[in-house]
């Protein structure tokens, strides 16, 4: 017998019942012919077939082929103005600037964390979906899926539906099979070849990239991507396909902790379609189950799985099984959604004669929610507060500090100072908390105390000054004593008719007994 849901496991059921051995010419499911092969460490590759189906759920996964795909291939022909001598591509990854561009917002290398917080937000949305909805990343938007259903696609267009492409593989090679298999290959080529192209054109100007690419004048880095991503375009869509998601992607394996008996997934209703067997039209439905084991729910799986056996690892959450058997049921009037997208709790309940029970708040979606709003927060609090100005401070290591006639000491330091705007700017540097500091800018001026020094920066750009901080010997005295290193601080404020918030830097100043 199987296990309880509420114990991790399926419903209980017979398993003879659930394995019934196959009848001749009825669709098997990649396990049972992998069961039926000889024992061993590697299993043969069992070739899926996927038959077309229609409905509401295959409605859907072709409007979102259709969406993803657009985007994919349009997003870099979209312009945005930023204003002259600026890139006016929308979304563009400039690695020779080096910058990234999303439409209105700017992200140069040292914000790199705006990245890393749009990972984060991708991967929490992604358990957040993953526990309220299974795997319909996988069944729907994800790249591998998106790519391999337009593959299928053509390959249904030119060899035909699934016993038409079975019986062409099955018989020799002849010219109408030469012919489909070239068309087919030569499509998929097509294909994959503007997917790596269109790669491509995120990383420069894409009408510039485009010709350069097509008239032989792009770089050898550029010819290598686009040979690069068409090569895996074509191998994992046209090629690995379901071994991609079954054996390459670790997504299925740590997908179940995600997972419980409250999440909506892919379901077959053993209660309600066992015993099942073959039925003839007018024969009474009496002592048996919904299901006339037709097969149909494997014919149609991209990953070749029978959801009868129950929740498997290959199982993307497509639904296409789901159109199948409603069709299969309106034909023999029987009710729809024998398979159907339902939470393991539902049919526990459900074969017990009870009302259905969902429960949308659960520890692990609060969890991911919460996640999800804190780091959206902090992200969109950063960019609305995030400086147009920049500082980084390196001190000279080599000599530690430099005694002056008067007995002062002198540190050097090398300061860059990154101006984000487009037009340039002046910024005034000054030591803090220091009055009898001297501040000296080579090549720019010089400043006491609490005064500061203006420096011109062009922009869009970082310039880098040589800058010396001289402070009287008194100044590393502290508590008493003498002190080899003391906190400096540096701050930089834009000038300009409106009083601008200055950035501060901490460093060091050395003295006598600093340890380098």
């Amino acid at each position: 017998m199987e296990t309880n849901p509420q114990d991790g496991g399926l419903l209980e059921r017979p398993v003879e019942q659930r394995k019934a051995p196959p009848r001749d010419g009825r669709p098997q499911s990649i396990k049972a012919s992998r069961d039926s092969q000889e024992g061993g460490l590697y299993a043969e590759r069992v070739k899926v077939y996927p038959k077309a189906v229609s409905g509401p759920f295959r409605t859907l996964k072709w409007a979102i082929l259709v969406l993803c795909l657009a985007v994919y291939y349009t997003v870099p022909w979209v312009r945005w103005d930023r204003g002259p001598g600026a890139p006016n591509q929308a979304i563009l990854i400039d690695l020779a600037a080096p910058r990234a561009y999303f439409f209105g917002i700017e992200i140069w290398p040292q914000e790199v964390y705006y990245i890393t917080g749009l990972l984060v937000l991708g991967a929490v949305g992604l358990f957040l979906v993953t526990s309220l909805a299974g795997r319909v990343w996988c069944g729907y938007t994800c790249p591998q899926t998106v790519w391999t259903d337009l593959f299928m696609a053509v390959e249904r267009w030119i060899e035909g539906d699934r016993g038409a492409r079975i019986r062409l593989d099955n018989q020799p090679l002849n010219r109408e099979k030469l012919l489909r298999k070239t068309a087919k290959h030569a499509a998929w080529l097509a294909i994959s070849l503007a997917t790596g192209g269109a790669w491509v054109l995120y990383f420069d100007d894409a009408p510039t990239a485009l010709k350069a690419l097509l008239t032989g004048h792009a770089t050898m880095r550029e010819y290598f991507f686009v040979g690069l991503f068409t090569t895996t375009t074509y191998v994992l869509a046209g090629w690995a396909r379901e071994q991609v998601c079954t054996y390459m992607c670790p997504w299925p394996r740590f997908q179940s902790s995600m997972l419980d008996v409250h999440s909506l997934v892919v379901t077959y209703e053993a209660w309600r379609g066992e015993r099942r067997g073959p039925h003839k039209a007018g024969t009474s439905w009496e002592g048996r189950g919904d299901c006339i084991d037709c097969g149909q729910c494997i014919a149609v799986c991209p990953t070749g799985i029978d959801i009868r056996d129950g929740q498997q690892l290959e199982c993307i959450g497509c639904g296409l099984c789901i159109d199948s058997c409603n069709e299969i049921m309106t034909k023999v009037g029987r009710p729809p959604n024998l398979i159907r997208f339902d939470t393991l709790a539902n049919q526990e309940t459900k074969a017990g004669g009870q009302a259905n029970r969902y429960r949308l708040l659960r520890p692990r979606v609060v969890i991911y929610t919460l996640v999800l709003a804190i780091v959206a927060g902090v992200m969109l609090t950063a960019l609305e507060t995030r400086a147009t100005m920049g500082i980084s401070v390196l001190r000279d290591r080599a000599p530690l500090y430099v005694t002056l006639s008067d007995g002062s000491l002198r540190n050097g330091y090398t300061i860059k100072v990154i101006n984000k705007r487009r037009g340039e700017s002046a910024f005034q540097l000054g030591v803090v908390g220091q009055p009898g500091a001297t501040l000296v800018v080579q090549d720019v001026g010089e400043a006491h105390g609490s005064d500061g020094v203006t420096l011109p920066v062009h922009g869009d750009a970082v310039a880098t000054f040589r800058v010396f901080v001289s402070l009287p010997r008194q100044s590393m005295t502290r508590d008493g004593g003498a002190q080899g290193s003391i906190p400096l601080v540096f701050s930089l404020a834009e000038q300009g008719p409106a009083p601008a918030r200055p950035t501060f830097y901490e460093g060091v100043f050395m003295g006598p007994g600093a340890k380098p």
